[in-house]
């Protein structure tokens, strides 16, 4: 197939800058950045009235960033708790997903949207995951997500004790097995 040109009505991370004419794939400009307001085609009817309308989407786009910068300079150091169940070994029964740390940042004051949230990879464990949040396309922050069993257990966390396995299972007493005899077992010895 061929490529789609559009112009970006914003900035789009990996991809290009507001007015710019890029070349994505059908299916990308179809099913996301058309129907999301991100995009608009390219053909000279759009074009012009891009260029007509350059100079206030600009001047929106740099008010909501100044917005999205003062945002982040309040929340900055933002810490989300979330508790979820888990077994001993502190693998939790699901995952953490963007929705759950949306509704938690709501709980500490930052109102966002679950897709604002961008995961590198599921949190399936217990402890402190370091989450990033796109308020602006041109301004993220880092939250920190407190994954634990209870509200005791996440408040160690954040102090920095080691949670996720119950203390009392301390392997270092638990005998060694298997690996071969290092000496002669007089007993075992059957020329003796």
């Amino acid at each position: 197939m061929s490529a789609t040109e559009v112009i970006l009505l914003q900035r789009i991370e990996k991809l290009g800058q507001m007015g710019e004419i890029v070349k994505v794939k059908p299916g990308y400009a179809r099913n996301f950045l058309l129907p999301q307001g991100k995009a608009i085609r390219s053909n000279n009817a759009n074009r012009a009235r891009f260029e007509g309308e350059r100079i206030q989407l600009e001047a929106t786009n740099i008010k909501r960033r100044e917005e999205a910068e003062r945002l982040a300079e309040r929340m900055s150091g933002l810490t989300v708790v979330i508790i979820r169940q888990a077994g001993d070994s502190g693998s939790l029964y699901g995952s953490v997903s963007p929705r759950d740390i949306a509704v938690a940042a709501a709980e500490g004051g930052l109102t966002i949207n679950r897709t604002q949230v961008q995961l590198e990879h599921p949190i399936k464990t217990l402890g402190l995951a370091d989450v990033r949040v796109v308020l602006h396309p041109e301004v993220t922050i880092r939250v920190v997500a407190n994954v634990a069993r209870s509200p005791e257990e996440a408040e160690r966390q954040a102090r920095g004790e080691r949670v996720g396995r119950d203390d009392d299972d301390d392997d270092t007493d638990l005998p060694v097995f298997g690996g071969g005899l290092d000496e002669a077992d007089p007993e075992l010895d059957e020329t003796a």
